[in-house]
């Protein structure tokens, strides 16, 4: 009989950040909550913990594979219920966040950006009502890792963190000129909208909301540890690409045989919305450009007017062709806030959503490594029931009782492990749900502004015109 190949090694063992050897609690973070602060007016979030702390499993980062299948996949499904049921009864809560001045810190290549960011509610999770914290964008990306690191291995859709641009950022770096959000620099007003679209969808969940972590990033005035792993070159970056590419390599040489159909239409249509939206941001960036050559055509027009006015002998023309300078001056100013308004409002909905489907897609991913983790277990068991079965065959009772065990054992890793994989089979659909009601909810919001502002600037163009109708008609 063959032995069962074992597939291929993961990578995502690896400790890259810690520096202690004291266990770390994998949820910690959907757990711990002031315990004077109330969830709701029925009771206080230590009363929703109560029985609820001895579910949540342990994990360090740098455990073997044979620990990571018996973790359970639970962060307190009854907590994770009541603060989910609160978004939905709750609708008098809310979180505005904001993120204004934009300031360059430092000078040359050890400069970096920092953004004020602004926070007003009235949840009784946050301790002040308003409070104002300063961030750097690798801020950011560290909070983003740590919300990765607690929630995407439990099923959760984690909003992505703005991408890094280096060659924006070394302009930024290498400008002598101050650098902030009233002087006209384009990649840092993109990436401060940026940076704010990710923190309010975030916010968006009930669960990542009430985060310490997150909470921390807002409301603690402090300077937060320096997040050295975000870096492009670091070596946890580096062990995070070995990461990726041992994972696409289990993808090709260990199928799953999808159980569920669910799962496989959800993720043929993840991927189908997923080059449509594509297409369609590329479309939509090409037509920002398009508006932005037409403003400038349209400034060589209103320069060529105001030159003809000038030597025009005719007093009425003359006049004319002075006030078709002017409006085509205005038109060219619409043209480009027109631009600005297909890019921020409609060009960025596209982006974002782009890189959501990439985290379901992570999720996704997340169910199929634990789906491994389970059948390695179960032709593990084969394996050792057939040794077992062996020593009995032979009559070689010295060793029988051992066999026995490790049959036990691996026949508990196995139920862990389809305890684990039906657990996040279902916080996935969970989320998916969720994530297809904002989905849905933001396209509609978004297309509606997009048009608002749209007619808007047509209204005015037609005024412009119809401004200059009568000087036209008027040249004898």
């Amino acid at each position: 009989m063959a032995e069962p190949v074992e597939p291929p090694p993961y990578f995502d063992d690896v400790d890259i950040n810690n520096d202690d050897n004291e266990p770390e609690d994998l949820f910690v973070s959907a757990i711990q909550y002031p315990p004077e602060k109330k969830l709701d007016n029925n009771g206080t979030i230590d009363e929703l913990l109560n029985g609820e702390s001895d579910l949540v499993g342990k994990l360090k980062i740098s455990d073997s594979r044979e620990e990571l299948e018996n973790v359970p996949i639970n962060n307190g499904s009854n907590i994770v219920d009541s603060l989910e049921q609160e978004e939905i009864e709750g609708g008098d809560d809310f979180l505005e966040i904001n993120i204004t001045e934009p300031q360059k810190v430092g000078d040359g290549m050890g400069a970096y950006m920092a953004y004020r960011v602004t926070t007003k509610t009235n949840m009784r999770i946050f301790k002040r009502r308003e409070f104002v914290v300063t961030r750097r964008f690798s801020d950011f990306l560290g909070l983003h890792d740590k919300l990765t690191e607690k929630y995407l291995k439990v099923g959760r859709i984690i909003p992505p963190a703005p991408e890094k641009s280096v060659i924006g950022m070394t302009k930024i770096k290498m400008s002598s000129q101050e650098t902030n959000g009233t002087n006209g620099s384009d990649f840092v007003e993109r990436r401060r909208a940026a940076l704010e679209r990710y923190l309010k969808r975030t916010a968006q969940h009930p669960v990542l909301v009430v985060d310490p972590d997150f909470r921390e990033f807002l409301e603690s005035d402090i300077e937060l540890p320096k997040a050295t792993s975000t870096s492009a070159l670091s070596g946890a970056g580096v062990l995070r690409l070995f990461n990726k590419v041992g994972e696409t390599m289990n993808k090709i040489t260990y199928k799953m045989d999808e159980t569920d159909p669910w799962f496989e239409e959800t993720l043929t249509h993840v991927e189908a919305l997923e080059t449509q939206l594509r297409k369609l941001h590329a479309n939509v960036e090409a037509m920002v450009t398009y508006r932005k050559e037409l403003a400038n055509l349209t400034n060589g027009v209103s320069r060529s007017a105001a030159l003809l006015s000038s030597c025009e002998d005719h007093n009425s023309l003359s006049r004319a062709l002075s006030q078709l300078a002017d409006t085509e001056e205005k038109v060219e100013s619409l043209h480009l806030d027109q631009a600005n308004t297909d890019f921020f409002i409609l060009c960025e909905l596209l982006k974002d959503y782009l890189g959501l489907l990439g985290a379901v897609r992570d999720a996704f991913h997340e169910r199929t490594k634990l789906f491994q983790h389970w059948q390695h277990s179960q032709q593990m068991l084969a394996k050792k029931r057939e040794i077992k079965a062996k020593m009995e065959f032979t009559n070689r009772t010295d060793k029988l009782d051992q066999a026995g065990t490790e049959v036990i054992e691996w026949e508990a890793k196995v139920e862990r492990g389809q305890e684990n994989f039906d657990k996040i089979s279902q916080m996935i659909k969970r989320e998916m749900e969720r994530f297809e009601k904002c989905r849905i909810h933001d396209f509609k919001m978004i297309f509606i502004k997009y048009l608002e502002n749209h007619l808007d600037h047509q209204g005015q163009l037609v005024q412009y015109w119809e401004a200059f109708l009568p000087e036209a008609k008027a040249i004898a």
